[in-house]
């Protein structure tokens, strides 16, 4: 009880929040039209229980008068039936996809704010595979969320009105054994409650391990999906490998899993559709089997022996709820549990952005530096990296040349500045409204027209054609002018020296106040990457660089000489006087 509560609480609180949204108007009205027409059908079910014993009985006392009469009540009933179903399906359709746009648009804000998403892989696969969660799970939230509850809401609406009709039957149709009347009142109903009772007890004894199969099938599918993405996104370096046997076997490995896994399924399946088959087979034998008897006694006629028939299996329906739409329950679950465990990833990530040394944003008139006390840098397992006592980085040109043996942190020192490594302490203050960029070396660019991918992150038409066609050309990039409407994949389209031209290119257009350069030349030649800095030297005379490099040329463009050297257990930042260039 206490772990189907838990479940209940999860499921209010990734659902009720769209409910009180900005979208809240039209989502209460779609769902308030919806239920109006679930009951609206069980009305109509009830009216066609009753229609039975009518029918029947006209067909039994052979009135052709009364039977044309019920034919015409039938036919407007079914056509009442139909209409109403299919406008709570076009209803219900609506209403899952504006809940899963609004759920869609509120995940992958609160995963991509603040470098969260980066955040979640540095703690671990709490949330393995986001994009099956958010493009996936949310889908079948809304969809199976709504599917079953309103299924449970039928059968429960079912059962009260049909337990009233079947409890008054249960009178004129005494129970009959071997001749005698048992006056046991209402039997007909302790009889549907007792055998769905059975039904479900068994029902979830043998179905329960559905519900980890599930979750473990959305992560292996998730999981294999991944890496057939990862050999399209690096099919070049496979090729040049000759990797594709090792890739083979590696792909057929992770396939191996969702194999075992769907036998697994298959073989719980086939033991939990034996019992709910049996079940619902059986379960029509039964109310003959209780009022045949009567029948045969005189007790009742015809049409009042069908009307308890259809009254039985409608109570015994509702009642087996739970049998019936078990599968779904599991599957459904697994998905509560996804949603669940990716919303508590995302508040982990946050969390952790909380903590010493969160980037401190003073006011402007009290430093124009991005300065660092007392910083302690940690990997995610808590071992030290990068300590820096005192560092000030000054505005307007300044120009700092970071270097360091590989390995030593000098990436993770410009991800902490930046504000997205979360395992450090001490404080790090960047100016009010200052304009910071990193160029890592490996850039990235999206799946856009050229013009929005130079232009990201910033909206498409920040920058003019005249002024991406200047600062193309400018970092050697001519040929790319006539392409700047072209849609493709950049990142597989270009060379990495490309990109890497593409990123200062940026740079020049988004002129930041600093700009941090991650070993953003190493792809190129050393001509080119004087060439480059001698650009934005020229360009962004204005801007304060900070460099990660090897090559000797960079410390002609740099006025001071930043050390990352081991110090005990971690490395620690010196500054050196920067040697004078030839």
């Amino acid at each position: 009880m206490s772990r189907l509560l838990a479940t209940f609480a999860v499921i209010w609180r990734l659902a009720h929040p769209y409910f009180f949204s900005e979208d809240r108007r039209a989502g209460r009205i779609l769902l308030t039209g919806v239920i109006l027409i679930e009951l609206s059908l069980v009305g109509i079910n009830v009216m066609i229980n009753r229609w039975q014993n009518a029918f029947f009985q006209a067909l039994q006392d052979r009135a052709w008068d009364a039977f044309v009469d019920q034919v015409l009540t039938f036919l407007l009933l079914a056509g009442s039936y139909v209409v109403l179903a299919v406008y709570q399906l076009y209803l219900q359709q609506w209403l899952q996809i504006r809940w899963r746009a609004w759920m869609t648009r509120r995940y992958l804000d609160h995963w991509l704010a603040g470098a969260n998403h980066y955040r979640m892989q540095l703690l671990g696969d709490a949330a393995d595979n986001p994009d099956q969660r958010i493009a996936d799970d949310i889908r079948l939230f809304s969809e199976k969320g709504i599917y079953i509850g309103l299924r449970i809401l039928g059968a429960s609406v079912q059962f009260v009105s049909f337990v009233v009709i079947l409890w008054g039957l249960s009178g004129d149709a005494p129970l009959v054994v071997f001749g005698y009347q048992v006056p046991i009142p209402g039997y007909l109903v302790w009889a549907a409650l007792t055998y769905a009772i059975i039904g479900t007890a068994f029902t979830h004894w043998i179905g329960k391990p559905l519900i980890n199969l599930n979750f473990m099938r959305q992560r292996y599918e998730a999981d294999f999906r991944f890496d057939l993405v990862r050999v399209r996104e690096n099919s070049e370096q496979i090729a040049l490998l000759k990797g594709e046997a090792a890739e083979d076997v590696r792909l057929q490995h992770r396939f191996s899993f969702v194999i075992n896994n769907w036998r697994e399924i298959m073989s719980r399946t086939k033991r939990l559709t034996l019992l709910t088959a049996s079940y619902v087979q059986a379960s029509t034998m039964v109310p003959y089997l209780l009022v045949g008897p009567a029948y045969f006694a005189g007790k009742i006629q015809f049409g009042a022996l069908m009307q308890t028939v259809s009254a039985f299996t409608s109570v015994r329906e509702a009642l087996s709820i739970f049998v019936e739409v078990y599968r779904e329950l599991a599957d459904w679950r697994s998905v509560v549990a996804r949603l669940d465990g990716f919303d508590a990833a995302i508040a982990q990530a946050q969390a952790s952005a909380a903590v010493p040394a969160a980037i401190e944003v003073p006011p402007r008139a009290e430093t124009k530096s991005i300065t660092i006390d007392d910083l302690l840098i940690r990997l995610p397992s808590g071992q030290p990296l990068v300590a820096a006592e005192t560092l000030a980085i000054e505005p307007g040109g300044d120009s700092v040349l970071v270097t360091g043996p590989s390995g030593a942190g000098k990436s993770t020192l410009f991800r902490t500045i930046a504000g997205i490594w979360p395992f450090s302490s001490g404080a790090i203050r960047v100016p009010e409204g200052a304009r910071v960029m990193v160029m890592p070396q490996r850039p990235y660019f999206p799946v856009a027209t050229l013009a929005e991918a130079v232009n990201f992150p910033d909206a498409p038409g920040t920058f003019d054609s005249a002024q991406l066609a200047d600062a193309l050309t400018a970092v050697g990039l001519p040929n790319l002018v006539g392409r700047l409407g072209e849609e493709a994949h950049w990142n597989r389209v270009l060379s990495l020296g490309e990109q890497q031209r593409l990123a200062f290119a940026r740079a020049l257009l988004q002129k930041p106040d600093f700009l941090f350069l991650d070993e953003s030349t190493a792809s190129l030649e050393e001509a080119a990457e004087t060439a480059l800095y001698k650009l934005l030297k020229t360009r962004l005379a204005t801007t304060t660089l900070i460099s990660i490099g090897h090559r000797s040329g960079l410390a002609g463009f740099h006025d001071r000489h930043l050390v990352l050297a081991r110090d005990g257990d971690r490395q620690r930042v010196h500054e050196q006087v920067m040697a004078a260039s030839g």
